[in-house]
């Protein structure tokens, strides 16, 4: 059996004092490995071409490029890496387009140590993690209706349970012997029906609506 190799991990966040917890923080869990600390979203690149990490732990306001931008580029450049957002805002705008940038998960600052660490490494297995407390923002802001779903297909039900667990376009092509380009297509119409732009937002909805168990 071959050895299990820890999350590499990069912190980035403009404030030292933030930086210092994270570390401290990465450094106390033996499944991670510390590999870059960045203050902005210059750095954060850097660091991603220089030590290619599994996650990066993303302060979304910082100043110069900030965490969106920041995430973009890196998800451009470096899909396989996982973006986890961390702020102190629950703003319904910065999450939506935090997960538009291609973060897998959103979580505020005042998040648990034990917390952070279950969803480091629910990133590097593709499933994504919201803070409660952002949920509820998101859920309220984008819908209170009970219809919500209503005109999904049977298919798109089915599409949309396989996203919920965190499965990729081919494994969902797989699962459903269809192919990724028809899952795609099904995506584009839950998106579509549940006015959402994102994965994560389209799972967020599920759950809070009972549209997947």
């Amino acid at each position: 059996m071959g050895a299990i190799h820890p999350i590499r991990v990069v912190i980035v966040d403009d404030h030292p004092l933030a930086q210092s917890g994270m570390r401290n923080f990465v450094e106390a869990f033996s499944d991670f490995e510390l590999v870059g600390v960045a203050g902005s979203g210059e750095e954060a690149i850097a660091a991603c071409d220089r030590a290619r990490p599994d996650v990066i732990l993303m302060d979304m306001l910082m100043p110069g490029m900030d965490g969106l931008a920041a995430t973009r580029a890196i998800k451009r450049g470096w899909p396989r890496t996982q973006v986890i957002a961390l702020s102190s805002s629950q703003d319904s705008k910065l999450v939506k387009q935090a997960l538009q940038a291609g973060a897998i998960s959103y979580l505020l600052k005042n998040v648990s140590a034990l917390d952070l660490a279950q969803a480091i490494r629910a990133a590097v297995a593709g499933r994504p993690v919201l803070s409660q407390e952002v949920t509820t923002v998101l859920m309220q802001t984008i819908y209170h209706d009970s219809g919500l779903g209503a005109d999904l297909t049977e298919r798109e039900h089915e599409v949309l349970r396989l996203v919920a667990q965190g499965l990729s376009n081919i494994d969902i092509g797989e699962r459903l012997s269809i192919s990724p380009s028809t899952v795609k297509y099904h995506l584009a119409n839950i998106f579509s029906k549940l006015r959402v732009s994102s994965r994560m937002e389209a799972i967020a909805l599920a759950y809070q609506h009972r549209l997947v168990s």
